[in-house]
């Protein structure tokens, strides 16, 4: 993730996610019902984040709202929001909190699906 974040291969990750996702046994949550909730596949995709060391901030508050996670990474920002993720992102004005900081603003909207454990949306667009 850290190469493909370095050149923004915006379609590497999602393929990088979409296998990690798909390497998950289903065992896991046969005998519970934790991958009902969305918050499970939000705290799998952060911990990738999180294990790489990455500035990041969770439930980034701005006056607008509050953004599902941001990424400070090479001098770029990264906007990530769940469910009608894009659409949230631009309408809400995430990015204005991060204007003044001169560096390229990324708005990334992901969905995840409970049936079929994975993600089926990534959108990518620039701020």
């Amino acid at each position: 993730m850290y190469d493909l974040l370095l050149i923004n291969d915006f379609e590497g990750l999602k393929t990088l996610f979409h296998a990690f996702y798909a390497s998950i046994p289903y065992e896991g949550d046969t005998n519970n019902d934790i991958a009902n909730f969305e918050g499970y596949y939000a705290s799998v995709f952060y911990s990738y984040f999180a294990a790489l060391g990455l500035n990041i901030t969770v439930e980034d508050s701005s006056s607008h709202g509050r953004v599902d996670m941001a990424v400070h990474f090479n001098d770029n920002i990264y906007l990530f929001a769940e469910g009608a993720a894009m659409a949230q992102l631009q309408e809400k004005g995430y990015a204005d909190k991060y204007r003044g900081l001169n560096q390229p603003i990324h708005l990334i909207g992901v969905e995840f699906s409970k049936d079929t454990r994975n993600i089926t949306a990534f959108e990518v667009a620039g701020a």
